[in-house]
């Protein structure tokens, strides 16, 4: 599956399938928000939250490249990401973009 974030793939023509998406929310433990507060008020990357958004953006890619090859799609072109609170330590990530199939 090829993932791009422009309109087109060099060299390539296609049918467009359709908009294809995936989400996911995800929060960090207790522990790991105690120790992401107190790094807030001293300064420095909140590594919990860094990689609890890593994880969120692979999932959620994850589940649209699933969605996009139930289309029988060859690739997903104009992908984009979008991330937003849904609670203190809680956030939600989507990606979409257009399915598309090589002629």
């Amino acid at each position: 599956m090829i993932l791009v974030n422009i309109n087109y793939i060099p060299g390539k023509e296609f049918e467009v399938l359709g908009l294809v998406k995936g989400g996911s929310i995800r929060a960090k433990h207790l522990g790991k928000d105690i120790t992401s507060m107190l790094k807030h008020m001293v300064g420095g990357e909140l590594t919990a939250y860094n990689e609890m958004m890593n994880e969120s953006r692979a999932l959620a890619t994850k589940r649209m490249v699933e969605e996009a090859e139930k289309l029988g799609a060859d690739a997903i072109i104009n992908i984009r990401y979008t991330s937003a609170t849904v609670m203190q330590g809680a956030a939600e990530v989507l990606v979409y973009g257009t399915a598309v199939k090589f002629k």
